[in-house]
């Protein structure tokens, strides 16, 4: 199958960008070269690796405005953000300085008797599929690891995000790394479930919906694949009755709202201490006041549009059911007049919801908080627990003694305290439940796109 994807804007519905999609024969042979390609890789130094790898993402900083502009044409973040590009940094910089302690062999012996050692080697081939909520940060997580520990990497890119494959293939070859070692395909789904299926790589990593996900399994299923999985999230923040109150409205409102609350790990429900419930909802709608929602293009703009219109159409739907169900909204979307029924959405805090509403259950990944009244810990953990996701969550208190117990009982990847909405390079980027399964960033990262070889050597006894 073959044919043409076309990047709709959301900033005005018109095409933006459009690739052709390549045919399976031509995927094949691209997916051919790389693993022909990639023993050579593997067997040059780590530190040519590094050093090419580090050149590659350097010169991807060097288009930093115009990354910056294509981002806000193709998935509607604000310029005034910047792109991507500090985290791909700091992530970068990060696995790089790792990179020789994490893929060191590990020793059990070395005496006159025995050489015993377990060394990594890369898989072979690894598929990124990136999504388009964060196209650098996210598929950066995967490329920068499997790169430098051997692996030759196919890209394949959101639609919505077609740009960023490209520059990401242009950066990385300027770098040193060869073209048919990172290579960026522009594939249908039945083209990369094909090649899944018969076994063409040695690692499949994946982010998107939880939908996305089964069908990566559903290919992979009986070929033994390994696969990483960073699917949906309903990510909570709960602040108890001894936070800072101004800082925790600042920090989960900030984590709900930006990037138009399209983020994985974005705050989607609050919970917070009946004490502070009524000065905590008064503050953050004074903060969603204070947002100007337009074109991203213009500097002021602090809220761009959706990246398509039926995402917008999704939240819209979520928080109508909520009202129906005895719901307030508290933002009057008039009060945004770019909110027009299509991609532009107003931000929206909802009070007086409960769990049997979609919004506080389901994923939004738009710009709507629902914030209930808690008694204390153990009501405001039972409703973080219940969820069918498990990607971050959010403590907001003055205590890290209450913050780790309450972490304790949370089913949840990572446990942040008085912050939210953040991937830390030197910590493992993981989930459970619907979230998916897999390692990223840390030295687990690296675990996860090589495998353990051990060498057991009987020394010649003289």
């Amino acid at each position: 199958m073959s044919g043409t994807i076309r990047l709709i804007s959301p900033i005005d519905g018109r095409v933006y960008a459009e690739r052709p999609v390549l045919p399976a024969a031509e995927a094949e042979a691209a997916v051919a070269r790389a693993h022909a390609a990639q023993g050579a890789w593997a067997a040059l130094p780590l530190s040519d690796r590094i050093a090419r790898v580090t050149a590659g993402i350097a010169a991807l900083e060097t288009m930093r405005d115009e990354i910056t502009h294509e981002l806000a044409w193709q998935m509607g973040r604000p310029v005034r953000y910047g792109g991507e590009l500090g985290g791909v940094h700091e992530r970068s910089a990060y696995m790089a300085r790792i990179a020789a302690e994490a893929l060191a062999p590990t020793e059990i012996e070395d005496s006159d008797r025995f050489r015993r050692e377990i060394r990594r080697e890369p898989l072979g081939v690894v598929l990124v599929v990136a999504p388009w909520n964060y196209p650098y940060l996210t598929a950066i997580n995967t490329i920068v690891p499997a790169l430098i520990a051997g692996n030759a990497v196919v890209l394949k890119h959101a639609s919505q995000t077609l740009l960023a494959g490209e520059r990401l293939a242009l950066a990385l070859h300027r770098g040193g790394v060869p073209q048919e070692v990172f290579q960026n395909l522009v594939l249908d789904h039945a083209t990369t479930e094909a090649l899944i299926a018969a076994r063409r790589f040695g690692f499949v990593n994946f982010t998107g919906s939880v939908a996305g996900g089964r069908a990566i399994e559903r290919a992979a299923a009986g070929t033994f694949t390994p696969i990483g999985l960073e699917l949906g999230g309903k990510d909570p923040g709960y602040v108890c009755a001894d936070a800072d109150l101004d800082a925790a409205v600042d920090g989960l409102m900030d984590g709900a709202m930006f990037n138009a609350g399209q983020c994985c790990c974005g705050i989607e429900r609050i919970y917070v201490d009946a004490r502070l419930y009524d000065a905590f909802v008064a503050k953050a709608v004074d903060w969603v006041m204070r947002q100007k929602l337009g074109d991203p293009t213009d500097p002021e703009t602090t809220m761009g549009p959706m990246a398509h219109r039926r995402f917008a159409q999704l939240v819209r739907d979520q928080v109508a059911e909520a009202r129906a169900a005895g719901a307030t909204a508290l933002i009057d979307p008039a009060d945004f007049p770019a909110d027009a029924g299509g991609a532009y959405l107003a931000p929206q805090v909802l009070v007086g919801v409960d769990h049997d509403m979609r919004v506080m259950r389901e994923e939004s990944f738009g710009p709507v908080v629902g914030i209930m009244p808690v008694a204390g810990d153990d009501a405001a953990m039972r409703l973080m627990n219940d969820c069918a996701y498990g990607l971050t969550a959010s403590i907001w208190t003055a205590d890290p003694e209450r913050a780790a117990e309450i972490g304790a009982r949370l089913q949840t990847g990572t446990v942040y305290m008085n912050r939210c909405d953040y991937l830390d390079p030197a910590l493992c980027w993981t989930g459970c439940k619907d979230t998916g399964r897999g390692a990223a960033l840390s030295n687990l990262g690296y675990l996860a796109v090589t495998r353990p070889k051990s060498y057991h050597l009987k020394k010649v006894q003289k």
